[in-house]
């Protein structure tokens, strides 16, 4: 099945002629292990070196080579690079899926296919390619069990003609994604020359989408969310990792290894100044962080969902004992083992107050790889501040795909360490206890075991705010109450959201996470399609701040947009606010595992203020298509 909507095609005009320029999404669909990441991520970053705006998505199954692949490239040339629902070129390439990924396609797309697949015939609205890939990489590699890993590399080279993207960028990209292999790249170098020529002398432009280069990627880079937490990790001063195998978040860790090897080793003795740590289990590993974390060291591991689900009881003891760590959670596809590899928002709930009993925990929600970055080192702070668990809470879309971003800054400000106890602070208190709250805040002061200062005993179980064994009633009340406006505090410290008010808007529109990249785009379209205007405020934390409820106040109707079924971040927002703000509340929920799209979110909005029935909406989608701007 191809990981979109598939569409109900009439008898539809033919193809466009005019020239679509930096304005389209192509699909490319493999077959898993063959190759074919090297040629995409190539295509990828040849258009962005162009100075086009771009987004890649992989789409890929959760079990062994052999099975279904889809690698979406998004080129825009406002800047939009959320998923779109459309697909508008399909490299069909395998033979499982090339019937069911043709008939999706919308009227006028494009279909670049392996000439034995003879799709031509499925189909009278579209443009269609024929490639004889076989016989033209036999022509450029001699080794018959190399041609399956070098044959993607011709739909590059086709696709360079038919596109207009320079060939001279697809070679420095070639050349950046394999580095020093210098066999494997003038092997793969032959192929993309070879599917140029191709083109060049047997196919015929006839779709309209173009690439002409920009410079709005001038300065950019291109990186994954995991590399970029793992980047903020190391600045923010990890010392300790213990993390269990888990997709999607095992990047993460694995690229964080590679950095602390470069950067985290003593010159001196060559000794590492660091310990990562493979565990046997999830639970494991939350354990050593939180060992490491009382200990005084800045200590993280990196999951997914199944991984919070069993760090369950051990975040509560973090939480009661108040051990500060952090937790990258990057969400997937559940419940149980789920989608694996696809992404969702369906941890936020759970999370939030994960473990039995009374819990809050702080969570952080990156929308773009800049903030996977600095809300690394956030979590941190905050995590040592307010000592306890901090959850950075991604996604595998953010996390395993690429996406544009400028240099990420280095750090200014120093590590914040949070009520450390030290001698005059011991001096100007006269008495201290563990889970004593001395300035209001709900923030005791700690010290870490060999620092010469008092020594407490760390109680998961009842204790008196001396850290002292304790079942009184009063005394566990006391501590319930501190950890409550201990959460209250975290609110003037956590990120704040972002607000676009708009006076005079129809609705306003609440989102976070990568949901942030519809919801933009879709604001676009409400004003365009129905001339609608929606203000947008884009959560970036929990607990929420006093932002939240004043930005409701400002208008009637206020939807919540999320990649889950349950509404959860709403869930979170009608356990804190008024019953007039709860009222004005809606949901736009997706759920099926692709990322969100702007026209998903577009129509559930129009459907729901009586804009559009839900019977309109596909032949208004045809004719938007149909009707797409170009030159």
């Amino acid at each position: 099945m191809p990981p979109g909507d598939a569409a109900v095609h009439e008898a539809a005009p033919q193809p466009a002629t005019r020239r679509i320029v930096n304005d389209f999404s192509i699909q490319v669909a493999t077959v898993n292990g063959s190759g074919s990441q090297t040629a995409n991520l190539v295509l990828l970053r040849s258009i962005f070196q162009m100075g086009v705006p771009v987004s890649g998505k992989n789409m890929f199954p959760s079990n062994i080579a052999g099975l279904p692949t889809w690698f979406t490239i998004r080129a825009n040339k406002d800047g939009f690079i959320g998923r779109k629902k459309e697909v508008d070129f399909l490299v069909a390439m395998n033979p499982e899926t090339a019937r069911e990924d043709v008939l999706s396609l919308e009227p006028g797309a494009a279909v670049l296919y392996d000439a034995p697949l003879k799709l031509k015939d499925l189909r009278q609205d579209l443009v269609f390619y024929s490639v004889p890939y076989d016989k033209i990489v036999a022509e450029v590699c001699k080794d018959a069990k190399l041609r399956r890993l070098v044959k993607n590399m011709i739909y590059d080279g086709v696709l360079s003609k038919l596109l207009g993207v320079d060939m001279g960028q697809m070679e420095a990209a070639l050349r950046k994604q394999l580095g020093p292999k210098v066999k494997a790249i003038e092997l793969n170098l032959g192929a993309l020359k070879a599917g140029f020529e191709f083109a060049e002398h047997h196919l015929e432009k006839q779709d309209p989408y173009v690439v002409e280069p920009m410079t709005k990627t001038a300065g950019m880079i291109l990186v994954e969310g995991n590399a970029a937490g793992a980047l903020g990790c190391m600045m923010a001063g990890v010392t300790v990792v213990a993390w269990y195998p888990i997709t999607p978040s095992s990047s993460l860790p694995e690229t964080l290894i590679g950095y602390m090897k470069k950067y985290r080793v003593d010159k001196a003795t060559g000794k590492a100044t660091f310990a990562i740590v493979q565990a046997e289990d999830e639970i494991a590993s939350i354990g050593m962080v939180i060992g490491a974390g009382w200990a005084g060291a800045r200590a993280m591991t990196s999951t997914a969902g199944p991984g919070i689900s069993l760090m369950s009881e051990f975040a509560g003891l973090a939480y009661y004992a108040e051990v500060p760590g952090v937790v990258f959670d990057i969400q997937r596809v559940g419940p149980s083992t789920g989608l694996p590899t696809r992404t969702a928002q369906g941890d936020m709930l759970t999370t939030a107050m994960v473990s039995h009993g009374d819990t809050k925990h702080i969570m952080l929600i990156p929308a773009s790889v800049q903030e996977c970055y600095t809300m690394a080192m956030d979590a941190f702070d905050l995590a040592e501040r307010f000592q306890t668990l901090v959850f950075v809470m991604s996604d595998l879309d953010l996390g395993m795909n690429s996406w544009m971003s400028d240099p990420f800054p280095y750090p200014d400000t120093p590590l914040d360490r949070g009520k450390l106890l030290d001698k005059a602070t011991l001096e100007r208190l006269g008495e201290w206890g563990r889970y004593m709250d001395v300035d209001g805040d709900g923030i005791p002061y700690r010290t870490i075991p060999g620092d010469g200062l008092p020594a407490y005993f760390t109680r998961g179980s009842g204790h008196n705010e001396k850290g002292q064994y304790s079942e009184r009633p009063d005394d566990y009340v006391k501590n319930l109450d501190r950890l409550v406006r201990k959460f209250e505090t975290a609110r003037q410290y956590v990120p704040r959201p972002e607000v676009l008010d708009e006076p005079g808007a129809d609705i306003a529109i609440i989102g976070y996470g990568t949901s942030h990249w519809a919801i933009d785009e879709s604001l676009g379209q409400l004003r365009e399609e129905a001339g609608m205007r929606a203000a947008y405020l884009r959560l970036r934390a929990y607990p929420f701040t006093d932002d939240l409820g004043t930005f409701i106040d400002r208008y009637q109707r206020v939807y919540v947009v999320e990649q889950n079924r349950d509404a959860q971040m709403l869930g979170l927002m009608r356990l804190e606010l008024s019953s007039d703000r709860i009222a004005k509340l809606r949901s736009v929920l997706h759920y099926n595992g692709l990322p969100i799209d702007a026209r998903s979110v577009t129509d559930d909005l129009l459907v729901q203020e009586g804009r559009k029935t839900k019977e309109s909406l596909h032949a208004g989608v045809i004719a938007a298509g149909v009707q797409a701007g170009g030159e």
